[in-house]
């Protein structure tokens, strides 16, 4: 990592409280990018004079500056263009797995500027939160300036009482734990915990290929599988935070059975364990069998077939229900689309109903672990805005 004196030196800024039109204005210029004041002004409805009232906020809060890049309106005229200073805050990300704790500190556009990861020294709650709590004096000699912190994990988190409890994380083996209000106390600043796919879901909307997009479904898979969903520019998390629980859906009915006993669900083949399982191989782990696959090992190609199967049927089945502007494939699983593609793509054709002209092929996007850090961070930035 670079440390330049202005980050060493560099104080926390204040956090005002921001109205409700300058987080729309933040927002704007977060998703959609450089705008000319009349263009702002145009999409949210605000006065003239109320947008030099904002902007002006939002300079002086160092969260925007002016181009020095004029754009050309319609009737010839040079229109000043704003833009997000990314270096205007600082967030932290963290992922957690079952026995590894992945970190990050992105600016304001989420971008990463530090990556960090390390074993859990335990699975307990207190011991898990001293941790995040040392990483980020860790990542603070460079960074001081964090804003806020923000906490993804596999499990349900769900909103009570104004607070947010992860409800259970069976990979943690957790229940009932106010994860957030515990780091945001460790760490002196806001933060935020969410199911680890929602907060995925999140950042492909604001800062990935569903970026202006008001409704989007995201396909994770991996260790396990998790649909995202976007419905009028939110997540959609449910009441326990169980939007999007779609892994047992029913593929075959004679198939195999996954570890809860359904038989022919999506669990049964789509997991790594499922495909790994097909192989009926002691002593294979996933990227054994990947490698088998990729050399045309026969049993290994076929689990890998049925498990593209099986993601488009699932993939199907959540475009007709959601009926999306765009559906996204990724996750540390996502080679099932590259030796399946195939079976994937029949998949979808023979269950996807659609209207003429409307798209087909999901969006397969390439897959790095620290992009779940990542997430993490940007549910901080929402928080930040309040979104």
């Amino acid at each position: 990592m670079e440390q330049t004196a202005a980050s060493a030196t560099k104080e926390p800024p204040a956090r005002a409280a921001m109205t409700g039109l300058e987080r729309s204005t933040l927002r704007e210029l977060l998703i959609r990018g450089p705008q000319t004041r009349a263009a702002i002004a145009r999409e949210l409805g605000m006065s003239r004079a109320s947008l030099t009232r904002v902007t002006r906020t939002l300079i002086e809060q160092g969260l925007i500056g002016d181009s020095a890049v004029e754009l050309r309106s319609a009737a010839g005229r040079p229109g000043e263009v704003l833009r997000i200073r990314p270096e205007g805050r600082r967030f932290l990300g963290v992922k957690l797995t079952g026995d590894r704790l992945f970190a990050v500190v992105t600016d304001l556009t989420a971008q990463a500027l530090a990556e960090y990861d390390e074993p859990l020294a335990s699975q307990s709650v207190e011991q898990v939160v001293g941790q995040i709590g040392a990483v980020r004096e860790r990542l603070a000699g460079e960074y001081p300036d964090i804003t806020a912190a923000g906490i993804g994990l596999a499990g349900d988190v769900a909103s009570a009482n104004g607070r947010q409890i992860v409800l259970e994380s069976p990979f943690l083996g957790w229940s009932d734990v106010p994860l957030a209000d515990l780091v945001s106390e460790r760490l002196g600043i806001p933060a935020t915990a969410e199911n680890d796919v929602h907060a995925l879901t999140a950042a492909e909307h604001w800062f990935g290929v569903g970026a202006g997009y008001d409704s989007m479904v995201l396909i994770a898979i991996g260790a396990g599988i998790g649909v995202g969903i976007v419905v009028d520019g939110k997540v959609v998390t449910g009441t326990s935070g169980r939007a999007g629980s779609l892994e047992h859906l029913l593929v075959d009915p004679a198939g195999p059975r996954c570890e809860h006993g359904h038989r022919g669900c999506v669990a049964a083949y789509l997991p790594k364990a499922a495909i790994v399982g097909a192989l009926r191989t002691p002593g294979l782990d996933y990227a054994a069998v990947l490698d088998l696959a990729r050399s045309g090992d026969p049993a290994a190609r076929q689990a890998f077939r049925d498990a593209g199967h099986a993601l488009g049927v699932l993939t199907a089945t959540v475009a007709n229900f959601m009926d999306p502007e765009k559906v996204v494939i990724t996750g540390d699983g996502i080679a099932v689309a590259e030796l399946a593609r195939g079976e994937l793509d029949a998949a979808i054709a023979m269950y996807r109903r659609r209207p003429n002209g409307a798209p087909a092929a999901p969006d397969i996007q390439p897959f790095d672990f620290s992009e779940w850090a990542r997430a993490g961070a940007v549910l901080a930035i929402r928080d930040f805005l309040k979104f």
